[in-house]
């Protein structure tokens, strides 16, 4: 079976909803046993977990702040209890995306951006790299996003919170190379999920009337591509970047 990830155990923040339900559950799909990784809303974590169920994959419920270190160590702690060592990491876990001026940000905010980007992916990463290492082979993953890419404003804390994210990534892939381990990014655009229901329609047309390829993305998108980063058919691919937005950025 191509890009099979059975015996694996995979690693995807924020798991219980959106982009990363539909990463666990393709990862899960493949093979790979896959925790369900939630913060706050244990509810919607809990029917998440069903559906991975459903869908035959092995699976565990872990709540862990993943921007902290004691919260890192938890959901570590957790997983490799329930399900073994873990192999894939991806760092898909974020907050609230507002669109804003320059001066209507403020540092906090910044700050959670540059915790959720890269603060997390380096702990998540310092924390399951003894195990890579010593098995001599991992794959980390890194959700990064278009709008590093394209420049877009007004939105400088996620932008430049995604810069820092895709430089880190790539001095990962060239340092955790020799190990056997890949780093690698898929960049999605705009692929609406639950978050987005009550963002303007305006908004939404405007974005979709710019898309070459004519039609929306969608979460399986995106979750194709991190399979393909993860699977031994990508053993040869680090420090790229695969973005996944129907032709939005052909450079």
């Amino acid at each position: 079976m191509s890009f099979s990830l059975a015996g694996r155990v995979a690693l995807v923040t924020g798991n219980s909803t959106g982009l990363g339900k539909a990463i666990g559950l393709t990862l899960g799909k493949a093979g790979a046993k896959v925790p369900v990784n939630f913060a706050g809303n244990e509810a919607r974590a809990q029917q998440a977990v069903k559906e991975y169920q459903a869908a035959g994959i092995e699976t565990a419920l872990v709540k862990a702040d993943v921007t902290t270190e004691a919260g890192v160590a938890s959901l570590f702690d957790q997983v490799e209890a329930a399900l073994g060592k873990i192999d894939i990491i991806v760092p898909n876990a974020t907050c609230a995306q507002p669109l804003k001026p320059i001066e209507e940000y403020d540092w906090a905010f910044y700050q959670s951006m540059i915790d959720f980007f890269i603060k997390s992916p380096y702990l998540l990463a310092r924390r399951g790299l003894p195990h890579m290492k010593a098995q001599k082979w991992g794959r980390i993953i890194n959700i990064t996003s278009e709008v590093f890419h394209r420049s877009v404003a007004p939105f400088s804390a996620y932008v430049a919170a995604k810069g820092g994210q895709i430089g880190w990534s790539r001095s990962m892939a060239s340092e955790l190379a020799p190990y056997g381990i890949t780093v690698n990014m898929v960049a999605p655009g705009w692929i609406p999920v639950e978050r987005h229901e009550n963002d303007p329609q305006a908004e939404k047309d405007a974005y979709a009337a710019i898309i070459p390829m004519k039609r929306w993305g969608v979460p399986k998108d995106v979750a194709d591509a991190v399979l393909y980063y993860a699977s031994n058919e990508a053993s040869f691919v680090t420090g790229q970047t695969l973005c996944v937005n129907g032709g939005n950025t052909p450079w």
